[in-house]
């Protein structure tokens, strides 16, 4: 009976992943790979990053999301002159109440999305580490516990963009996931300009009428459900062999860290589940170290000299692992 109510929960689940892209895509064009990646997120209790230029659709992807999933949501725009106290907030004097009281910064919510994180300065970045690992923040000496679920989506520019600082490693490193996004391709530009002419692109109208599929106590059931998921033991060997593989590698600096095998881990249940398995497979494996791994890998200098991308060494590397 256990294993029957176990398979109508992750069906249930994968309908409504199904629902959400079908919702999304109303209003946004070809991302769903970007939708699939923050769920991910979520149900692993991780945190995602994502590198593209303006205009891509980031924003409106994460805004859409949250709305659907039934949270609270804040949104932060980083500045060059950010400071920790913008982003998790700030103790101030109540005169009527001769006391100091807390004013919550914008982290305090269930999805948090950051616009443009590497324009903040290093101290301004830093400020989110504790809050990204352990789920809580603290303000003079007092620490505040954030609700579940939490989820925080980063995006940033390319370095080349003026005004950037590059990610410190310990950041990437709370990321649990990263991705690329990039402009669409022909026919999904045509799609975007038809769907303009045809009145469909206006924000305000769409949001109204989105209705959620989600709500915070579904969301934590289903986070639950995904660490059920079964891997087997040949399959926590493959997720090991990658790892190590990194540490290894002639072309790579740093490997990653232990935080990329639980992400592979816990990602790779959550991608099951998604898809209504009871069960992870390799290639739900090799397809998310395409995410687990690029934002922790550093390159040595004469591979990036000679125009190695970490995506190349990564593909290689994963095709000379034996897959179980």
């Amino acid at each position: 009976m256990e294993q029957l109510n176990i398979n109508d929960e992750l069906s249930q689940l994968s309908e409504k992943y199904i629902e959400i892209l079908r919702k999304i895509n109303e209003f946004i064009v070809d991302q769903d790979e970007l939708i699939g990646l923050a769920l991910i997120s979520l149900l692993s209790g991780g945190h995602l990053l994502i590198e593209g230029l303006p205009g891509t659709a980031k924003t409106s992807v994460v805004k859409a999301l949250a709305h659907i999933s039934g949270c609270t949501f804040s949104r932060f725009q980083c500045a060059v002159d950010s400071q920790p106290a913008d982003i998790i907030g700030v103790k101030i004097f109540d005169t009527e109440r001769k006391e100091f009281v807390f004013k919550k910064g914008p982290v305090f919510t269930q999805f948090m999305l950051i616009d443009e994180l590497n324009r903040l300065p290093p101290r301004a970045q830093s400020a989110f580490i504790e809050v990204m690992s352990e789920q809580q923040a603290t303000i003079d000496g007092e620490t505040i516990l954030l609700e579940d679920p939490f989820l925080v989506i980063a995006t940033q520019n390319p370095y080349e963009f003026e005004g950037t600082f590059p990610l410190i490693e310990a950041q990437k490193d709370r990321f649990m996931f990263s991705t690329i996004i990039t402009h669409l391709d022909s026919e999904g530009e045509l799609e975007i300009i038809r769907r303009e002419q045809n009145g469909i692109l206006h924000w305000k109208n769409y949001i109204a009428q989105l209705r959620p599929v989600l709500n915070k106590e579904l969301i934590i059931e289903f986070q639950t459900k995904v660490r059920d998921i079964f891997i087997e033991d040949k399959l926590l060997a493959y997720i090991r062999d990658i790892i190590i593989a990194t540490r290894n590698h002639s072309e790579i600096e740093l490997g990653v860290s232990s935080r990329a095998s639980i992400a592979l881990v816990r990602g790779s249940k959550a991608i099951a589940a998604l898809e209504g398995r009871q069960f992870v497979t390799p290639d739900d494996i090799k397809w998310l170290s395409f995410h687990a791994l690029p934002h922790r890998i550093v390159l040595k200098k004469e591979a990036e000299i000679s125009g190695i991308s970490i995506i190349d060494v990564i593909k290689r590397m994963i095709n000379s692992i034996e897959v179980p």
